[in-house]
């Protein structure tokens, strides 16, 4: 309180007042730290650790030296600061032994784990690792799924804990993963380094169960996956993975994916951006997700991504290994953007490895009852892959494999471009393009098995030998159009496939225009279309049946005949409000429960489908849960609808 009063008394004189108290300093040196590189100094950097948590927002200060150390325990409200030539050196054994996880059958042994690191903290909060200095794991962290007894297998491991960053540390050597963060949330990764070495490493950074994540002017380098996104069952539960941003950042897998969904998928994921990166090389995936555990994926975003020595460009997968409790079915991937992004040099980094082959065509597929999709957009999407294929490649008809992941297990793809299985709601637009550098037979995009296809405006070099240029086969619903790299028009090869009709019909209509029936009512909002919307009254759930009032209708002239779907412009914020009743010309209700998620208003397709003749016809909405919110309304014959804002 003196010290306030003084302050005053400055500022009152017009002085200039005291600055903040600096953190206080713990240097490791002082609790008995010897810096040489051979005694272990991880007594001494716990007992900096622990006066430091006596008094939140201590800093432990490790000076140039080489500390070797065994396991490190981790508090909340502290700061390690490494400055420069301070390097904390894994030692040979005596790390804390794995703790017990019954939940360790749900995924492999490294995730399972985590007090076998050479620095590890549960559930802390406010803690953060800085400076210029060092973290080696010195070819002694393991890299193997069973590390011999006393070993550690990660650099860092932190579970459920949050106000975490990583900022201007190099990690090298960190065993299975150099950082692995499970249940964390508001974390900041700036200026972090991990470095790739011929031994002693596997993952760069794992974001495991995780939200509310930066990285930034970071370069992650690995051996195996650089940059992970993953939900397992390591924590006896899972959170969903989102707002998750990954951006001015450059990435390198050795051997393996470079930004990464998966494998473990128990969990959702949503809300994800990649902005300006640049992937120097990837074994297996430049672009890899799947979901193979029943994890949905969307709301994805790449955009400016530069990819290089990358065996697969992109590879997008739904599978069925459900290693989850209840043995998930298979999940969804949708709602996933690619925008300006460039391949080229596309072959293996390494010349050895797991890749399973030098180049491998970029995939998107789903299972053979779950589709991909929808809403996969590729716009300005250009590569120039390695080619020399020929032209009775584009018969080859690759397995499904729906419990393995690897990209290498469909082998040889008929297109060079993008081979696309079982999946719904593509377009690739924007100036998009697949060229080669050697003369290859095969189609530029294959389509097997699909709805909802477009492919509008791309370019494709056409081979000396090939028969055609794009082809579709089983395709409900397609388009192209777009030239080879002459200029001519693209040659399409269509098997058992529609076009999407020439003048398809697409109405809107704004519910609080139609009829509203209390306790349905009218609410402002200036980002609705017309500045308002429809929702229920709180407090108000109907979810076993429809209610018989509480109702919006509304009307529509249709001018033709066809098979006509509705989409509506939504908010569903959180599980518990994401549902209406819905039915056409007082039909049957149906359920439209699990609306995707979101806190803006988006579009959705409703569970509604009707042959429609000319003349009027009504849409209901009812109320099922409070909170979801109804704006525009879309009916459409177009199966290519993209709807307007």
């Amino acid at each position: 309180m003196l010290r306030g009063l003084f302050v005053l008394v400055l500022l009152t004189l017009g002085l200039t007042a005291l600055p903040a108290e600096a953190a206080a300093e713990f240097d490791v040196r002082d609790y008995g730290a010897t810096g040489n590189g051979s005694t272990n100094d991880d007594d001494a950097i716990d007992r900096a650790i622990n006066a430091a948590a006596a008094a939140p927002g201590g800093v432990v200060v490790f000076p140039s030296g080489t500390y070797r150390s065994r396991t490190i325990h981790l508090k909340s409200g502290i700061t390690l600061r490494l400055d420069a030539g301070a390097t904390i050196k894994a030692a040979a054994g005596g790390m804390d032994a794995p703790e017990a996880n019954p939940f360790d059958d749900y995924q492999d042994f490294g995730h399972s784990h985590f007090h076998n690191s050479l620095m590890w903290g549960s559930g802390i909060t406010d803690f953060h690792i800085t400076g210029s200095g060092v973290i080696d794991g010195d070819g002694k962290l393991s890299t193997s799924n069973s590390p011999p007894s006393g070993a550690g297998n990660k650099a860092i491991a932190l579970t459920e804990c949050a106000r975490v960053s990583l900022t201007g540390i190099t990690i090298r050597r960190g065993g299975h993963f150099m950082a692995l963060l499970n249940g964390c949330h508001d974390v900041t990764i700036d200026n972090l380094k991990t470095v790739n070495a011929d031994q002693g490493v596997r993952d760069g950074i794992n974001l495991i169960n995780s939200w509310n994540v930066t990285v930034t002017n970071s370069r992650i380098e690995a051996s195996d996956d650089a940059i992970a996104l993953k939900s397992d069952y390591a924590l006896g539960h899972t959170y969903t993975s989102q707002n998750i941003r990954v951006r001015d950042t450059v990435v390198y897998s050795h051997e393996n994916n470079a930004l990464q969904f998966g494998s473990e998928t128990c969990g959702d994921f949503r809300d994800v951006r990649f902005e300006n990166v640049t992937v120097l090389g990837a074994g297996k995936a430049g672009i890899g997700m799947v979901s193979m555990d029943g994890a949905t994926i969307e709301d994805v975003h790449y955009t400016n991504v530069t990819l290089n020595k990358t065996t697969t460009p992109v590879f997008m997968k739904i599978g069925e290994r459900r290693r989850c409790p209840g043995s998930p079915p298979a999940g969804r991937i949708r709602n996933i953007h690619l925008t300006n992004v460039t391949g080229s040099n596309l072959t293996a980094p390494e010349p050895s490895g797991t890749t399973g082959g030098s180049e491998l065509t970029s995939t998107i597929t789903g299972t053979p009852a779950v589709d991909i999709g929808p809403d996969l957009t590729f716009t300005g999407v250009k590569l120039d892959v390695p080619g020399g294929h020929p032209a009775s490649d584009a018969n080859r008809v690759p397995g499904e494999f729906p419990t393995t992941y690897p990209p290498r297990d469909y082998g040889t793809r008929p297109a060079y471009g993008f081979w696309a299985r079982h999946v719904t709601g593509l377009t690739f637009d924007g100036g998009s393009r697949a060229t080669f550098e050697d003369n290859d037979g095969r189609p530029g995009f294959i389509v097997d098995d699909g709805s909802n296809v477009k492919l509008e405006g791309v370019v494709a070099e056409r081979g000396s030998s090939s028969a055609y240029d794009v082809g579709v086969s089983g395709v409900s619903g397609y388009t192209v159009t777009g030239t080879n790299t002459s200029g001519g028009a693209l040659r399409v090869r269509a098997t058992n496939s529609t076009p999407i009709p020439g003048n398809p019909v697409t109405l809107y209509g704004e519910p609080e225009s139609g009829t509203v029936t209390a306790p349905m009512r009218t609410e402002s909002d200036p980002a609705a279309s017309g500045r308002s919307y429809v929702t229920v009254a709180p407090g108000n759930n109907s979810k076993t049946s429809a209610p018989s009032t509480g109702h919006a209708t509304l009307t529509f002239a249709v001018p033709e005949q066809g098979a006509y779907k509705v989409y509506a412009r939504v908010i569903a914020a959180n599980d518990g409000d994401d549902s209406f009743w819905v039915r056409l010309d007082g039909g049957a209700w149906t359920q439209w429960n699990g609306i995707p998620l979101g806190t803006s208003w988006h579009w959705a397709e409703v569970p509604v489908t009707a042959g429609l003749s000319p003349g009027p016809h009504t849409v209901a909405f009812a109320y099922r849960e409070d909170g979801a919110k109804l704006d525009r309304v879309a009916l459409t014959s177009d199966p290519a609808f993209t709807p307007e804002n």
